[in-house]
């Protein structure tokens, strides 16, 4: 990844509609070698997906939880046990008090208690730990400095 994957990555964080035109006159190439860079960074897996940045509050998800959770063994199918439910957001094997750390934002508290139980359902689950957040100061995507282009 040279300098202007970097410019260009920049940008598409900052707004990922940006036509190929846009993105090349930034950083001083046609629109179509715009493209190209882009085209090749997303085949390489450093763009992994567009998306959208939706308020979880004004999409009904306003509940934020931390959940540690520790089994005994785990299956093959943990994965894929765990990515069935939709409130779960992410998934990280830890070291540590326990074995994963999930990322869950439920509706309710009620919901994240339902949540709760449908985890212990899962295959291995024998103890978990939550955390529910409060308050957000912030969050914030991964951010690849660009370098200064030239204009």
């Amino acid at each position: 990844m040279d300098d202007i994957d970097r410019a260009l990555i920049g940008l598409l964080q900052q707004d990922a509609t940006r036509s190929y035109a846009a993105l090349g006159a930034a950083v001083g190439l046609s629109s179509g070698a715009a493209h190209e860079r882009v085209r090749k960074l997303r085949e390489r897996g450093v763009i992994r997906r567009t998306t959208v940045d939706v308020d979880p509050v004004a999409a009904g998800r306003g509940v934020l939880a931390y959940v540690m959770v520790d089994g005994t063994t785990w299956m093959g199918d943990t994965r894929q046990a765990l990515s069935a439910i939709p409130e779960v957001e992410e998934a990280h094997v830890i070291a540590g008090p326990a074995s994963l750390l999930l990322k869950i934002r439920a509706a309710s508290t009620q919901d994240l208690q339902d949540v709760l139980r449908r985890l212990f359902e899962v295959d291995g689950v024998a103890r978990t730990q939550t955390i529910v957040a409060l308050e957000t100061f912030f969050e914030r995507p991964l951010h690849v400095p660009a370098p200064d282009m030239p204009r």
